[in-house]
């Protein structure tokens, strides 16, 4: 985060990205429109010539489909097709942005550099000249019309207003993100924030896992395979674009295999805060290894916690998924987007 950004943040009172002043949602919280600072994400530049060819041969998914009114969700796996970041991918005029958690873009940044050889392509970190916030929702879109931006009418849609990008998320109620320069960013939050309340990153967690969008942390790289995450079923993954890092693996499960680990909502009541890459358990569990992981965690109530975890189908069917060896059960549901009938066969 830039020095200008966070000082800005810091004279509006509002939170800077932090976990501090753990917010519990209430009913309310659906009726008011809540706008978030999101320097915990970052941005990933890639110009060039060769700038799509070479993100094709690197991510999951079809990055042909990316267009000036278009995003995607997008992953980076290993050779052993593990995911190391989940991406939302856009476009802007003749330039790739790939958003991914703060804490992965150095690590991501590095590895995609390697890869570049003598393709004209060029890798850089762009955090800090396109400003992220957020707002959400029901009057967010006509808080948004009101100030003369465009907003997208359809989730991963994309739309320019002026120096301002708008990008429309998948969630429980209305939600966008606007990224932008300084000025244009700071003047857009002042804006907002006469009719919108300042919101903290674990309000923002919450609307992902409640969307059932997947997060990589530094602790679940190389956790998961995609389809483990419901990537294929958020349109996350292609298996006709070709090769890719990974492609082998992530195709001979969805062809050859059977999935046996899925991508739950779950609530759990614990005294101690559940964290990215928590062990699950299960009696009923015919692996030798760990039932599952907690995928993503935010706040629901004091002792209360919203997941996305990540469990064995057979474990889950069973009823019983415990929060490590001896912790409480967790309640487990389906996505908002469902699970096919055939969920099992991948």
């Amino acid at each position: 985060m830039t020095s200008q950004w966070r000082d800005f943040l810091t004279t509006r009172k509002a939170e800077i990205g932090a976990d501090g002043g753990v917010h519990f949602p209430t009913p309310a919280d659906s009726n008011r429109t809540r706008l978030f600072d999101l320097s915990h994400l970052g941005l990933i530049r890639v110009c060039g010539a060769d700038a799509e060819t070479f993100l094709q041969g690197q991510l999951t998914n079809d990055i042909r489909e990316v267009s000036d009114i278009h995003t995607q969700i997008s992953s980076y796996c290993s050779q052993k097709g593990r995911m190391l970041a989940s991406f939302r991918v856009m476009r802007i005029q003749e330039t790739f942005y790939l958003q991914t958690l703060a804490e992965r873009l150095p690590e991501i940044l590095k590895r995609l550099r390697i890869f570049v050889l003598r393709s004209k392509v060029t890798l850089e970190d762009a955090s800090d000249d396109l400003l992220r916030i957020g707002i959400a929702g029901e009057e967010a879109p006509r808080l948004l019309a009101e100030r003369g931006l465009s907003a997208p009418e359809r989730d991963d849609n994309l739309a320019i207003s002026g120096e301002l990008v708008l990008v429309r998320l998948p969630g429980p109620v209305p939600r966008f993100e606007l990224l932008g320069p300084f000025p244009a960013a700071s003047r857009a939050w002042d804006e907002l924030s006469g009719q919108a309340d300042p919101a903290n990153r674990a309000d923002w967690t919450l609307l992902d896992i409640q969307a059932g969008i997947p997060t990589i942390y530094n602790q679940t790289a190389e956790a998961f395979v995609p389809q483990m995450t419901n990537l294929q079923l958020i349109h996350g993954v292609s298996f006709h674009k070709g090769c890719y890092t990974g492609q082998e693996v992530v195709a001979r499960m969805q062809h050859l295999g059977k999935l046996k680990r899925r991508m739950y909502l779950a609530e759990v009541a614990t005294s101690t805060p559940p964290r990215p890459g928590d062990e699950l358990y299960s009696p009923a569990s015919t692996s030798r290894q760990a039932s599952g992981r907690v995928v993503d965690v935010a706040p629901l109530s004091e002792g209360c916690y919203a997941l996305l975890a990540v469990a064995e189908i057979s474990a889950a069917e069973d009823g019983e998924v415990r929060l490590g060896e001896q912790g409480p059960t967790l309640s487990l549901t389906a996505p908002p987007y469902g699970f096919p009938v055939e969920a099992e066969q991948s």
